[in-house]
């Protein structure tokens, strides 16, 4: 049994807290971007150290009170609002945002959980490094969240999620014991690893405090081309070309649909070609100093268009231009959020599968009903961002009675044809039943044997991930 935060849990605290620990203005909290979830607050707390963290959590675990760790609220599966049961207390890491330490030598950099993603880039970029991971919520997403939710972004094919780029961590588990697991080794075979069990948990086995990253060399070289490619099956030919030909850091794959809702509803970016295509690839590549990504592009568009895989390029031939098209890719969300969709799907799927998959759930689809379809992400990597929208026109509010049909669908086929119902955005509450439904019997057992053991009162992030 659970209780709310209450004003006898605010005045245990306000013993070792200051009073700019207590942010008064409880609104922010309550909502996530997609406005799916209204979270529920009893009390929001907002540490400066490590050892605060462990109080906190120690005095939640006595007073029997959930606890939902928050950083930048970016998350869009609801894992950071509790819309039912007690009123939790909110742990807001938007007080613990210093870079500790950056190690150049060890292509190392060491920041605390409430540090923005655009701040440790900025922080690796000014010691002559690259911090990889990028995702549109950059400029205010944490890294603690980010790596409680193991963020994807543009550069997973060429860097990984962002578990590959974590090489220690400090945690306060939910028994209040702190974790120092801050190490800064590419090799660590001491038993169970604390670290990657944390990762993806979504602050549901603790709260994640600081961590140590992993950096990289910059790129001497960076080029940028969005091509037309004939369809799906055409774009993965290509991808294959183009890992060939080396330093490929993203491959995006985008629909027509997409291109077109930019059109409708804005943002306004300026387009690359003319006529809307039907599918078209966003390339990013990083070389060495001294090569040219530019030649390389050229090389990869004059051998695709001899396959028949593309018709049309663009190959950016300075950073506007790049950033113009990257801007495209980047306003799709947005402009998929004005035009509303039915029922949207973060799904990966075995890469050579992707182009079956694309073709099978459009036919699917359309025995079902007339819809359009916004299908875009990572092919690189096999991410999918399936997105189900009415036809113009349309009173989306009069077609969302179908979402549970349409979401089953497209579910169904992400399962059978051995994909994830979850990507890169996690599972929070939103597709805590799904994961009940897709799962492996044996992995959820495991997990919530993991769960009981370390956190037997069910304090951490209550109701996210496991129902």
């Amino acid at each position: 049994m659970l209780n709310d935060a209450d004003e006898n849990l605010k005045t245990e605290l306000a013993q070792f807290l200051p009073p700019r620990a207590f942010p008064e203005d409880f609104e922010p909290f309550r909502h996530e971007p997609r406005g799916t979830h209204l979270g529920q607050v009893g009390l929001v707390v907002a540490p400066a150290s490590t050892d605060e963290v462990a109080r906190i959590i120690v005095a939640a675990g006595a007073a029997r009170v959930p606890v939902v760790p928050y950083g930048g609220g970016t998350g869009l599966v609801a894992g950071q609002v509790m819309p039912d049961g007690p009123k939790p207390l909110i742990l807001s890491m938007a007080r613990m945002t210093a870079v500790r330490a950056v190690y150049p030598v060890e292509n190392v950099l060491v920041a605390e959980a409430g540090a923005i993603l655009a701040h440790v880039q900025a922080a690796a970029e000014q010691a002559g490094r690259l911090f990889p991971l990028s995702l549109a919520s950059e400029g205010s997403a944490r890294i603690g969240g980010l790596l409680g939710t193991n963020a994807g972004g543009v550069n997973v094919l060429r860097y990984g999620n962002a578990r590959e780029l974590c090489l220690g961590m400090e945690a306060v588990l939910p028994n209040g014991s702190i974790w120092h697991g801050l190490k800064r080794l590419r090799k660590d075979n001491t038993g169970y690893d604390l670290r990657n069990l944390l990762i993806g948990s979504e602050g549901t086995l603790g709260v994640i405090t600081a961590a140590s990253l992993r950096l990289f060399p910059r790129p001497g070289a960076k080029g940028t081309a969005m091509m037309v490619v004939r369809d799906p099956q055409a774009a993965l030919a290509l991808l294959a070309m183009a890992q060939a030909s080396g330093g490929v850091s993203a491959f995006e794959l985008i629909s027509g649909m997409g291109m077109q809702f930019l059109t409708e509803v804005g943002p306004d970016v300026r387009q690359p070609f003319d006529t809307v295509p039907e599918w078209t690839v966003l390339i990013d590549l990083g070389l060495p100093e001294g090569q040219s990504p530019e030649a390389v592009l050229e090389d990869l568009f004059a051998a695709g268009l001899e396959q028949d895989l593309v018709s049309d390029g663009v190959i950016a031939a300075s950073e506007a231009q790049r950033n113009q098209l990257w801007a495209v890719r980047e306003s799709i969300p947005e402009a998929n959020k004005r035009i509303g969709a039915i029922s949207s799907h973060d799904i990966s799927l075995p890469i050579g599968l992707v182009p079956e998959f694309i073709a099978r759930a459009g036919v699917e689809l359309a025995a079902m009903g007339d819809y359009r379809i916004n299908c875009f992400g990572h092919l690189g990597d096999g991410n999918l961002h399936y997105n189900v929208y009415p036809l113009r026109g349309q009173d989306r509010a009069v077609r969302m009675a179908e979402k549970p049909r349409v979401q089953a669908l497209v579910h169904d086929l992400t399962h059978a044809m051995e994909g994830s119902i979850s990507a890169e955005h996690g599972i929070g509450r939103l597709k805590a039943a799904d994961l009940q439904h897709y799962g492996d019997p044996a992995k959820l057992a495991a997990m919530r044997a993991i769960k009981a053991a370390l956190d037997p009162l069910g304090i951490m992030n209550t109701g996210a991930v496991l129902r």
